[in-house]
């Protein structure tokens, strides 16, 4: 059975195609002192840029920081009442789910929509708007620096290989994953790492659901796993699946654990992930170069 998060992430992606951050409302100027997050990635910026003690509600997926006053209140189903019993002065959210920002507008109640970053560019103007929304402008301009240093950092840090690594990045045991359109996907390719689902994308949505047999072709030589929270998963249970053991990237130990929550988001922690993707795979990259 496919995982809520999973069910999310993909409605995000496909919002991020028809709704962007709505202007400020004239007379808005004033920092807002009651936001209210309803997107766990928003949560995070929002804390990044030293607006937590403006946050008074998070939704029920926004798991970091922990001490964000996460709430019942549903993402992925909003309820523009329950919200509003909050008596925000902003809410935050990353689609119009259950037409939950007319609702909330209707209510008198300023939304900010922030959708699914498509790459690292949109993220960093999602930082930068809610710097701007919030009265912290300066700071988040000062966390988008930051972000881009050790973006730059973590590139640099992987040696090149003769051949770029392949890849298959798993959503869920479904083997639903992310192609090389998707913002974990480019970030996958700012290492270098080439993406074996692209092929299997034929809608174009990002997301294919591949078949076994696809996947033991395509042969990856890394194995990433973004189901280990939600799932279970490991390289224990990816050994044990019907025909995985000859997949190159189990056969070598290359079969690395992320967490779920950092790998389904596109706010700071990104550069985290970055850099611990780029410590798990320079190992292989080495030794693929050393092939001669």
């Amino acid at each position: 059975m496919r995982s809520h998060r999973l069910s999310l992430h993909r409605l995000l992606a496909v919002a991020a195609v028809a709704l962007a951050c709505a202007p400020l409302a004239a007379g808005a100027e004033s920092a807002p002192k009651r936001i209210v997050s309803l997107s766990p990635t928003a949560t995070e910026m929002l804390y990044a840029i030293g607006a937590g003690g403006q946050v008074v509600a998070v939704d029920d997926q926004s798991s970091y920081p922990r001490r964000a006053p996460r709430t019942r209140l549903s993402g992925f189903r909003p309820n523009a009442e329950a919200v509003a019993r909050y008596r925000p002065d902003l809410v935050v959210v990353a689609s119009d789910s259950n037409n939950v920002v007319g609702a909330l507008r209707r209510l008198r109640i300023r939304v900010q929509v922030d959708p699914a970053a498509r790459n690292l560019s949109d993220s960093y103007a999602q930082i930068r708007r809610l710097g701007v929304a919030t009265g912290h402008a300066a700071a988040a301009d000062r966390v988008v620096r930051r972000m881009k240093r050790g973006v730059a950092q973590a590139v640099r840090s992987l040696p090149q290989p003769r051949r770029p690594l392949t890849y298959y990045h798993e959503l869920d045991q479904n083997l639903f994953t992310a192609t090389s359109k998707t913002f974990i996907g480019q970030v996958y390719g700012l290492l270098g790492l080439r993406n074996i689902a692209d092929p299997a994308d034929k809608t174009g949505s990002g997301y294919p659901q591949l078949s076994a047999e696809f996947l033991i072709a395509a042969n990856p030589d890394l194995v990433f796993l973004a189901d280990t929270k939600c799932c279970g998963q490991n390289a224990r249970t990816v050994a044990g699946r019907p025909g995985w053991d000859a997949i190159a990237a189990v056969q070598r130990g290359a079969v690395i654990p992320e967490d779920d929550d950092v790998a389904s988001r596109w706010g700071p922690r990104i550069v985290d992930f970055l850099r611990e993707v780029a410590r798990r795979v320079a190992p292989f990259q080495r030794a693929q170069s050393a092939v001669r």
